[in-house]
């Protein structure tokens, strides 16, 4: 079975930074932190409104941190503009409403293919891996392949509120949506990753599923942080990603 990769999602340590203004605590170091316990890549979602990421820290995580920067972002020219600008490793284009107290779902690219065509392009020119933020549907499957995007990631959003239900049936049917677009996905030549609302007593069931290789997991381990510290909630979650991965019980 392929390995799976943990990247940790910077935004909050910002949202925190940013309630009292100034400097601390930065996203840039929390990002050094991850590093150190084993992340495997930096996310960060730069937003029209600068909520929490701002510019400067997307030029820093570029700049200060040796691990593959996963730049989260709306399919606008101005974000374009400054991915093309910074040069991530990789861009995860994301539906952005300004109301919105986090993304609340995948993106519609059938219903905005020749768009997310163009902005796909521009960013894979730049030398970008380019994902798109898309719920476990075919028809959204089917059209992230069309855009020419090499990469989707499975919006996880869905599966977090079943689970939070506690309703078997509909935890069981929601992860069965995600295995089956995993599949679908892969079956189309793409690589799959997964993210939003993952936590440490659901990530196991999605970690095992075999064709998703990277997991993008941020609000979680930024509020675990303040009982066990970054670095250790960081460890905690890829240990729990492993042995799902390896057969272990969950």
């Amino acid at each position: 079975m392929k390995p799976i990769r943990l990247g940790v999602n910077v935004d909050h340590v910002a949202t925190l930074r940013n309630a009292r203004g100034g400097a601390h605590p930065c996203p840039v170091r929390a990002a050094e932190l991850a590093m150190s316990a084993g992340a495997d890549g930096v996310t960060a979602h730069l937003r029209e409104d600068r909520r929490h990421i701002r510019d400067d820290d997307m030029r820093r995580l570029k700049d200060e941190i040796p691990l593959p920067l996963n730049f989260e972002m709306a399919a606008t020219a101005e974000m374009i503009r400054i991915a093309t600008d910074i040069r991530p490793h990789a861009c995860c284009l994301v539906p952005e409403n300004r109301l919105e107290r986090t993304t609340e779902g995948g993106l519609d690219v059938a219903g905005n293919l020749p768009a997310l065509t163009d902005a796909v392009a521009a960013l894979k020119a730049a030398g970008a891996r380019v994902s798109l933020f898309i719920d476990p549907d075919p028809r959204q499957i089917e059209a992230a392949r069309a855009a020419g995007a090499p990469v989707i990631e499975i919006h996880t959003g869905t599966y977090q509120q079943a689970c939070d239900a506690t309703t078997n049936a509909r935890i069981s049917r929601e992860l069965q949506l995600i295995r089956d677009g995993a599949a679908r996905a892969a079956a189309l030549g793409l690589e799959v990753h997964a993210g939003h609302g993952l936590n440490f007593h659901n990530v196991q069931p999605v970690a095992a599923i075999p064709e998703i290789v990277e997991l993008n997991i941020g609000h979680f381990l930024v509020g675990e942080a303040l009982f066990m510290g970054l670095a250790e909630s960081v460890k905690e979650m890829k240990r729990l990603m492993q042995d799902a991965r390896t057969g272990g019980l969950y």
